[in-house]
């Protein structure tokens, strides 16, 4: 265990101050800039010229919402999230939590004459 009890401001630099930091100056093919604002960032299937769906809706049995990113001419699922495992872990997960939450009754041959 430390004895030393004194108290430090936060924040307050460690060291060296950023008056006395070392400028530093890298070559243009090691440099990062950062993007214009007017770049446009593109998603795989739209740069393809992929006509697609972007569509959500609720797996009742997993208890979940599930985003789709479905190809328009085929109908086939691009992306989604969560994927199929995982929904169907959540649904055998709620199925499980439904049983252990269900009132046990009681049956005509169990009670006693």
């Amino acid at each position: 265990m430390s004895t030393d009890f004194s108290i430090k401001p936060v924040g307050a630099p460690a060291g060296q101050s950023a008056n006395s930091a070392v400028a530093t100056e890298l070559p243009a093919a090691q440099s990062v800039t950062a993007a214009g604002a007017s770049a446009r960032v593109h998603d795989d299937a739209d740069a393809a010229g992929v006509d697609i769906s972007r569509q959500a809706f609720v797996d009742r049995a997993a208890g979940s919402v599930v985003y789709q990113v479905v190809d328009v001419r085929t109908n086939q699922v691009l992306q989604q999230f969560p994927d199929g495992a995982v929904l169907r872990r959540r649904a055998y997960f709620r199925a499980l939590d439904l049983v252990a939450r269900a009132p046990t009754r009681v049956v005509v041959t169990d009670r006693i004459a």
